[in-house]
């Protein structure tokens, strides 16, 4: 199996580069975030490769970040996501994004990738929920995980008083106009720097600043 590609960029097409490694020219298909990323033909680069064989064909699938190749993979275990929808999301959000569009439950942006129908999205951001917090998002992620707000009776966790004030505090975000994703990220960057002790109000007010600032 082929791992990485280290050569030149000999061409770059609409889906795919053809990478010069020692003379040979290696097809691989990769999505556009990641084609206009890769440097001018006859420049050095390098890719991660997830290499797909079938009974008919070898492809090669080329990722300029390993985020990008982990979430590829996953995505391809969704039940109707194949390798061409999977680059499509990629192409039209970030591994982060995709992250912060699962644990938003936001169908929509998911949606916005090409071959990606309302009834894939909802499958999607359902599969993949509990997965989310087992990648590695890198430097300056939002953490998608919703944190926990104290003990209840019994010395549980009251997850649900806390889910509800972040989602109270997304809905007003997104009445006021912002996706749900990005209302989401700032809910959750607002909740963990406040603290426990912090009140729907407060946390769409912090949510509009981070969200205005970002702007």
């Amino acid at each position: 199996m082929i791992a990485s590609l280290r050569g030149l960029v000999e061409q770059v097409g609409e889906d795919s580069a053809i990478i010069d490694v020692g003379g040979v020219g290696y097809l691989v298909f990769c999505s556009a975030r990641t084609l206009s990323a890769l440097p001018r033909p006859g420049e050095a680069t390098s890719l991660r490769i997830e290499t797909h064989v079938r009974e008919d064909h070898i492809h090669l699938y080329g990722f300029a970040t390993e985020s990008e190749r982990t979430w590829f993979r996953l995505l391809c275990t969704v039940q109707g996501v194949g390798a061409r929808i999977a680059l499509a999301i990629l192409t039209v959000l970030s591994p982060n994004d995709i992250a912060r569009a699962i644990a938003a439950q936001d169908r929509a942006a998911i949606g916005r990738a090409n071959g990606v129908g309302p009834k894939l999205a909802a499958r999607l951001v359902t599969e993949l929920k509990d997965k989310v917090g087992d990648i590695a998002l890198g430097p300056g992620a939002v953490v998608t995980e919703t944190p926990a707000r104290g003990k209840g009776k019994g010395g549980k966790a009251d997850d649900g008083g806390e889910d509800r004030m972040v989602a109270d505090a997304v809905s007003a975000l997104v009445n006021l106009g912002y996706g749900r994703t990005e209302a989401y990220g700032a809910v959750i960057e607002a909740l963990r720097e406040m603290g426990d002790g912090a009140r729907v109000e407060a946390l769409i007010r912090a949510g509009l600043a981070r969200l205005g600032a970002a702007a």
